[in-house]
């Protein structure tokens, strides 16, 4: 069975967000399987979505640190900045980390680790609401 629905997440600051409850949340209006996939498909091209540690909020703070290190903004040789410094950047930190997850689904619920939980990285400092496409498949 096919089950498909927009999640609509409000707008965030910059930095990486714990989304798990918003996804699961988003799962339990779907008709219940026992075992199954679920694809988020982020729709858009400057945030990310990710898989990390979900107890210390200092490590989704080593993220954003690191990729602002990675990916320096007034880095001089990008030539999209027409939408501000943070664009480029943002578009580059989105194509590393991607823009899709595919979760595992048991008796219902997401199937992750004890200390996972699902990230969603803002990279643009005034980025808006975000939409994921959930997909889910399963019996």
């Amino acid at each position: 069975m096919w089950q498909q629905q927009l999640l609509q997440l409000r707008e965030r600051s910059r930095g990486f967000h714990l989304i798990t409850t918003d996804i699961a949340a988003a799962l339990a209006q779907f008709k219940p399987i026992n075992i199954g996939l679920l694809h988020l498909q982020l729709q858009h091209t400057s945030a990310s979505l990710t898989l990390n540690e979900n107890a210390d909020p200092s490590v989704r703070d080593d993220f954003e640190a690191w990729f602002n290190h990675a990916v320096a903004e007034d880095s001089g040789y990008f030539r999209h900045i027409d939408e501000g410094a943070d664009d480029m950047p943002a578009h580059i930190k989105s194509s590393l980390l991607g823009t899709s997850l595919l979760l595992p689904i048991r008796n219902g619920q997401l199937a992750l680790g004890t200390w996972q939980g699902i990230y969603l990285g803002e990279h643009r400092n005034h980025g808006g609401n975000r939409h994921i496409l959930l997909t889910l498949q399963g019996d």
